[in-house]
């Protein structure tokens, strides 16, 4: 088979080129253009680490998997899942790094007797995937600090469970939603930018100093630095807002008016936060923006919060760490019970009325249709 030679020659092997540099770039070559953030750092800097609306987005997506209730098969794998490692929740962290890279890279550390220890999270930024000739993964490269930990992939009891979501064109890699939402991150904090600079001028546009002598002499280059000066120390800023200005015989005041631009700036920042919402699956509601009548009520947002993006995402989670722990534990399985989520209770209120008025169901299958093993 065949399928991924020509992976296995573009991948980001030993000696091949890294992963495309408009989700994964770091470094020297990854920054910004204008305005606009290229690679993955970047992006994480502008997104998580300055726009407080993506940051919120994802924060609420990890902390809602990382605290939904769990279940497994075994209760030595629901302990390695719920564990912290290096002070990190692992969960959460998973979460956050699928969503923002698209990858996740659980390493299984493993105790003397070689079995599953600790699960830890590795940087996805950090870590290559190593194709075989086939192009498969054979193994993970861990570079940090100028060292490199290879890390086995193949095999029933691999060093690294690799979690990813869907890229179309890359065989070995996820795609974030750093990439989908960038345009809009740059427009958001540009625009509060903006807002801050229109505050810093005593939350107006700047006005126009009008010399209007009789003789129609005009100002000399000392008059024209000594009057900038006095503004920018006596009448800049917004400890100066009101403060009354004292001209000098010749000069007027002429204020700006907002332009129509200006003026829609606000609705521009509103919608870029709407935009980023949407981005990472995110109700606005449950984000306190404004404008967004979708659902009814902050129980129905919360509701297809869970349904559309959190209960998705935690289904990939679970499936590929128990694939990777399955080498350890026979028939892995972990799941939320979504009987404890409080956001969905409504739905199964609603299931457990529909399957008790049945009256042609028997016991056994109204049990199993609710997910309830037989009764004892």
């Amino acid at each position: 088979m065949k399928w991924f030679t020509k992976a296995a020659r573009d991948g980001a092997g030993e000696g091949a080129r890294p992963a495309p540099l408009s989700n994964y770039a770091t470094g020297a070559g990854a920054g910004v253009r204008g305005d606009w953030p290229v690679g993955y750092e970047a992006r994480v800097r502008g997104a998580y680490g300055e726009n407080p609306v993506a940051q919120r987005s994802v924060r609420l997506i990890a902390d809602a998997l990382a605290g939904a209730p769990i279940t497994a098969s075994d209760p030595a794998m629901l302990k390695l899942v719920q564990a912290r490692s290096g002070g990190q929740a692992l969960l959460a962290s998973v979460a956050a790094q699928v969503l923002l890279h698209g990858n996740a890279f659980v390493q299984v550390l493993r105790d003397a007797e070689g079995r599953p220890a600790e699960l830890f999270a590795l940087r996805p930024e950090r870590v290559t995937v190593e194709p075989d000739a086939r192009g498969w993964p054979a193994a993970y490269l861990y570079r940090v600090a100028g060292a490199t930990l290879r890390l086995r992939a193949e095999g029933a009891q691999p060093d690294v469970v690799h979690v990813r979501s869907f890229h179309p064109l890359d065989d070995h890699y996820g795609l974030g939603v750093l990439g989908a939402a960038a345009g809009a991150v740059a427009v958001h904090n540009a625009a509060a930018r903006w807002n801050k600079a229109l505050l810093d001028n005593a939350a107006r546009p700047s006005g126009a100093l009008v010399y209007e002598p009789g003789d129609g002499s005009a100002l000399s280059q000392d008059q024209v630095e000594r009057l900038r000066e006095e503004l920018d120390r006596s009448f800049s800023g917004s400890g100066n807002a009101g403060r009354p200005m004292l001209l000098e015989g010749g000069l007027r005041w002429q204020a700006l008016s907002l332009s129509p631009a200006d003026m829609d700036f606000p609705a521009l920042k509103a919608a870029a936060a709407r935009e980023i919402a949407c981005a990472f699956g995110v109700p606005p509601m449950l984000l306190g923006l404004p404008g967004d009548a979708t659902y009814a009520n902050y129980k129905e947002a919360s509701r297809a919060l869970w349904r559309l993006t959190v209960l998705p995402l935690a289904d990939a989670i679970f499936a590929a760490l128990a694939g990777g722990l399955a080498g350890w534990f026979d028939e892995p399985r972990l799941g939320i019970d979504l009987d404890r989520v409080t956001a969905l209770a409504e739905d199964r209120e609603r299931l457990w009325r529909q399957v008790s008025a049945a009256d042609f169901l028997s016991a056994e299958e109204k049990r199993a249709l609710l997910g309830l093993g037989e009764a004892a």
